[in-house]
């Protein structure tokens, strides 16, 4: 027996020409698992092994170079996915802005939600598998086509988030919102995920002879996890906040009824609305050429009726030049089945989808009697006639005609939102509730005998509400639709809002989140130690790992002159030290 095979054996492993060189993989069951990572990674199936040496990095600089854009375009699409995610209140506006520009009805946000969902999945299995490469002290070597694959979904992420950023600018106050309900969470979950990577930061930091190395692979991972560490003193949510200073539910105003359940601005969708215990009704109110006022939301009729179907001919003609004889012919609920105006519905019992079908175009007379005989408060966005239009100019008089004399509804129920003419609002109509559209000075608004605001959630930031609340003029957010927004409206203190979801915030008890800030802090500092404590025994693990390695190769020094290189020594030591990984 010559003084290499007694190493060996000392080391644990026998020589034999009848073992084939992947054995010692084969006896410890990962061979299988290895060649299905490298396969997936690499598109190389066939199996041959590429174990990293001691004292070298795990992949070229060019592997490296595209780890670190895979890292990358993970990051670009972690967050598209996350302001998608939570842009979900908004989806209707969304598909409603493409269907003016398109011309036809589809669901494009629920679309990109999925699209994004399954670029975000692809990437994330690419990272999870070179993770677990890694972690098998396999080099790295991305094949073409997921780098092609890579750059393109870079590049779509990109585009997509300029052009957010262009056109839809202020959802990026929603994803500013949404960090107050879900940064705690979100921070609790990146800790647990470089609790985990300590792993592979470890494995490969102690593998380095190179100092420069070293600190490349250890430097990041520590400025990115102190970070984490001490981020929550910088964190601010309204829904952290002692007990018993939350103010009441905020109530709800149904943004053109209850759209959810039932065709928008019928006579169905408010019913609906009040069955659901909301406090008011929004609408939009268009004057008929021949002076009806009506509820419809579009210029066209093309959305929301069978216009195709009885009058062709005036398709894209405004609604407003209809006389009122045409419009109360047409349907107004069978759009709601073809077209289905929201992601997410909930479905309709047999009854409440015939009921649904037989919907007409709503006359604002019969809306402000609904509202009066159910105590319920009414806000509209009144538009003015198109040009030749025989109201054009005496709209106003028209609509307060109707509201005082046809009506009759009591005048503290209305929330008169129009701008233009308020003076002369004020004079005919003393007793409406004036409100306003912009948060101007409390001086101001006093003034123009504001009491009530009716503002964009996403102002949130900007606006005080407690010193609005002190002159008495309460705040109306639209439209908030989801529970996680409804719940942060709430911990704001808005008086009330407008949605599209009675039915769903109807039923909610308390915010969705809520925490002292003594159970925050207690869960922050848990949180950390207990993820010190991880990291600690792991790079302890690997430290006595090293410390092993090296005792082991000082020992067997003198031994090694003529028996063949360090690393066939090194490697059948690793091979045969307690599994760690």
């Amino acid at each position: 027996m010559d003084s290499s095979t007694a190493i060996l054996k000392k080391a644990g492993v026998e020589k034999s020409k009848s073992v084939p060189p992947d054995h010692l993989v084969q006896e410890n069951g990962h061979l299988c698992f290895i060649i299905c990572l490298a396969g997936f990674y690499s598109c190389h199936w066939k199996w041959y092994q590429r174990p990293v040496k001691p004292g070298q990095c795990c992949c070229g600089k060019g592997e490296c170079i595209y780890f670190v854009l895979l890292l990358l375009t993970f990051s670009s699409w972690f967050t598209f996915l996350y302001m998608w995610g939570e842009a979900k209140n908004d989806y209707h506006n969304f598909d409603g802005f493409a269907y003016g520009n398109l011309g036809f009805w589809f669901q494009w946000s629920t679309f990109l939600l999925f699209l994004a969902s399954f670029f975000f999945s692809y990437i994330l299995l690419l990272l999870i598998v070179a993770l677990c490469l890694l972690l098998e002290s396999q080099q790295l070597y991305l094949h073409w086509c997921h780098k092609t694959a890579m750059f393109f979904f870079l590049f779509i992420s990109a585009i997509g988030l300029t052009l957010i950023t262009l056109f839809w600018r202020r959802q990026w106050n929603t994803f500013y919102l949404s960090f107050q309900i879900t940064a705690p969470f979100l921070h609790m979950g990146a800790i647990f995920t470089m609790t985990l990577l300590a792993w592979p930061v470890a494995l490969h930091f102690f593998r380095m002879e190179n100092r420069v190395l070293q600190m490349l692979i250890l430097s990041p991972y520590l400025a990115i996890l102190i970070f984490l560490f001490f981020i929550p003193m910088g964190m601010y949510s309204p829904c952290i906040r002692e007990k018993g200073t939350l103010g009441p539910k905020p109530a709800l105003i149904g943004h053109r009824g209850a759209p959810m359940v039932a065709p928008e601005n019928t006579e169905m969708s408010f019913l609906k609305t009040i069955e659901y215990g909301a406090s008011g009704f929004e609408t939009d109110v268009t004057i008929s050429f021949d002076g009806v006022p009506f509820l419809m939301h579009d210029k066209t009729l093309k959305r929301t009726t069978n216009v195709e179907d009885l009058y062709p001919a005036y398709l894209t003609e405004e609604a407003a030049m209809f006389p009122w004889e045409y419009l109360e012919k047409l349907n107004s609920g069978n759009w709601f089945f073809e077209k289905r105006p929201f992601f997410g519905m909930p479905p309709l019992s047999p009854d409440d989808r015939k009921w649904a079908r037989r919907q007409k175009i709503f006359k604002f007379s019969d809306f402000l009697k609904l509202a009066n005989k159910e105590n319920k408060y009414i806000i509209f966005d009144l538009y003015r006639p198109p040009k030749y239009h025989p109201y054009r100019n005496n709209y106003l008089d028209r609509l307060l005609q109707v509201i005082q004399d046809e009506a009759r509804i009591r005048p503290d129920l209305v929330l008169w939102l129009y701008n233009p003419h308020r003076n002369m609002i004020l004079r005919k109509a003393p007793k409406f509730q004036q409100t306003g559209s912009s948060a101007q000075s409390i001086q101001s608004l006093k003034e123009m005998n504001i009491v009530k605001l009716n503002l964009d959630y996403r102002k949130l930031p900007e606006i005080d509400i407690r010193k609005y609340a002190e002159a008495n003029i309460t705040i109306n957010l639209w439209v908030v639709s989801e529970p996680w927004l409804f719940s942060l409206v709430w911990c704001y203190g808005a008086h009330s809002v407008t949605t599209n979801a009675v039915h769903t915030l109807g039923s909610i008890e308390e915010p969705y989140f809520l925490m002292t800030p003594q159970e925050y802090k207690t869960m922050w500092i848990i949180t950390s130690t207990v993820s010190i404590l991880f990291i600690s025994v792991i790079f302890g693990i690997f430290w006595w790992k090293a410390v092993g390695r090296y005792r082991f190769i000082v020992d067997s020094s003198t031994s090694l002159e003529g028996t063949g290189s360090l690393y066939s020594i090194f490697k059948a030591v690793d091979d045969k030290m307690p599994t760690v990984v």
